[in-house]
């Protein structure tokens, strides 16, 4: 079947995921093929001190998003999408969104981004014996309440933006299991929630005598390929304004960026992985045991089917990587030359391979937010060298390189060497790899892993979760696993880069120099305010 009968005969399944930098949705195949896309780009908002997208921000985007789509579909084959096989819904995990009971929001959405969870994540770290990131929904929840935030009593719904966008859609109150364990944590035997960690919080909280307990206001968990509901009348007009779209199109469980990204890399199996690289940066090992013991800088998250995996989330990966590549392009305009974004980007990542292995001595901290990994509550983008460096283009290329993966090395440096953790295959995928070759070479410096980068690692999450509606109507009985080897990949791998000794001894020597420079990004942070 074509693409335009696929469309025209209400076939097509579509994919949305809401990025940090943009909204993206792809239209697939039977075949699970991408055949249309559109985007909406957005930027979150520091209000009040904490990172935010306001609601009106959420729901103008994702319109715009379908409508780029509905556009890009009658550019190329003429035709209206008027009804879908599936739809699924991903979106940057954590966070904190709390609804009363009428439905509206209690407080301004609080992203993953924010760093003001200090105190609560500790508290409940201890409480759990299980390391609870600052990003976490759990973390925001228990940190209102420690600063007695005024609407916390009531409180009704507790969700994740994915689960927020699904059940305005679907009217279901559920999450997928991945984006769910970044809720709180999963007991990847009973696949929900653990109920001895909800046991605790509550005996913990309930002196205060709210009006909720924490089981009564968390979405309802489910598995890749569990029936999560259908697209409502109003949810169809909530989507397409243009009043085209019908309802009745089944939801696969709305998932967070992180589940997508293993789908999208086909790294669900144990000694399987992947990283993710846009705005932050993680990387994902599923797990074949336990790790020892618990790790501040591991988070212990799902797969969508709920298994384990060590999750190591850096906050800052390419932000400042691009704005420094953006001094370029103003660079060239000034200088009336035409402009090629693909091919600034190209040749900057190129010459940087040209670099010394150990970058000159020259360091970059690409924080524009803090870091927890590395202990940093606030960030200041900052660049500094000796006057004896080797500063020089192909040096300075190669440190904002190291940088946009500098503080992920430190986190998985305890899975190799301390855990003794070990993968068969780690893929690359998102905007970092867009140009092909550099980054996963450093990447593999970094690591020292092999990387692979498949033709569709540009693809992302909203084919990830593209897929996983697939498998909700397509999978046909079959595992996940099976599904995405039999069906989606048929064994293709992607295109592998082996580490470099040079390389990696290079980036030892630099992720030393790194670590001492800490102090100096601290020092930025405290002096200007």
């Amino acid at each position: 079947m074509d693409a335009k009968t696929t469309i025209q005969q209400g076939k097509a399944i579509l994919g949305i995921e809401f990025g940090s930098t943009r909204i993206k949705a792809v239209l697939i195949d039977g075949e699970n093929k991408p055949i249309a896309q559109g985007s909406h780009t957005w930027e979150n908002q520091l209000a009040d001190g904490l990172w935010t997208y306001s609601v009106e921000a959420i729901w103008y985007g994702l319109q715009d998003c379908y409508a780029d789509l509905r556009a890009n579909v009658r550019s190329m084959f003429d035709t209206e999408i008027e009804q879908l096989a599936a739809i699924g819904i991903s979106a940057m995990m954590h966070g904190y969104m709390a609804f009363d009971k009428n439905g509206d929001i209690l407080a301004p959405f609080r992203t993953w981004r924010n760093t003001n969870t200090g105190k609560a994540a500790a508290e409940l770290s201890e409480l759990f014996n299980f390391n609870i990131p600052l990003r976490w929904s759990i973390s925001h929840l228990y940190q209102v309440i420690l600063d007695g935030e005024e609407h916390v009593d009531r409180i009704d719904f507790l969700t994740t933006l994915a689960g927020y966008i699904h059940w305005k859609l679907t009217g279901a109150k559920v999450l997928g299991v991945g984006d769910a364990s970044g809720v709180m944590p999963v007991d990847s035997a009973t696949r929900t929630y653990s109920q001895t960690m909800v046991d605790k919080f509550e005996a913990l909280v309930a002196p205060k005598g709210y009006s909720w307990k924490l089981s009564d206001i968390l979405p309802d968990v489910l598995v890749a390929g569990a029936d999560a509901g259908c697209l409502t009348e109003e949810g169809a007009k909530r989507l397409d304004v243009s009043g085209h779209l019908k309802a009745g199109a089944p939801f696969c469980p709305p998932e967070g960026d992180a589940g997508t990204g293993m789908v999208a890399t086909n790294a669900i199996l144990p000694r399987t992985g992947n990283v993710s690289a846009g705005t932050s940066s993680f990387s994902m090992i599923v797990l074949e045991k336990e790790l020892s013991r618990p790790y501040e800088m591991i988070d212990m998250v799902t797969t969508p089917v709920g298994d384990p995996v060590a999750m190591v989330h850096c906050n800052n990966c390419t932000s400042d990587l691009n704005a420094w590549v953006n001094i370029f392009r103003e660079y060239q305009e000034l200088m009336g030359m035409p402009v090629d974004m693909n091919e600034i980007y190209g040749k900057l990542y190129n010459a940087a391979l040209t670099g010394d292995p150990d970058c000159g001595g020259l360091l970059s901290y690409n924080y524009f937010s803090g870091e927890p990994v590395t202990g940093l509550a606030e960030g200041r983008p900052l660049f500094v060298r000796s006057a004896t460096d080797r500063f020089n283009l192909a040096n300075f290329m190669r440190a904002n390189l190291y940088a946009a993966v500098g503080v992920l090395k430190i986190g998985n440096d305890i899975l190799f060497n301390d855990e003794k953790v070990e993968v068969d295959r780690l893929t690359g995928h998102g905007g970092l790899f867009k140009t092909a070759g550099p980054a996963q070479r450093v990447l593999a410096a970094a690591l020292n892993t092999p990387i692979s980068v498949m033709a569709t690692a540009g693809e992302g999450g909203a084919w990830g979760i593209a897929l996983l509606a697939s498998y909700l109507v397509y999978g046909e009985g079959a595992s996940l696993a099976s599904f995405l080897t039999n069906k989606v990949f048929l064994g293709d791998a992607g295109v592998e880069v082996a580490p470099e000794a040079a390389d990696v001894e290079g980036f030892n020597r630099y992720i030393v120099n790194y670590c001492r420079g800490l102090a100096v990004e601290q020092a930025a942070v405290d002096a200007l305010r």
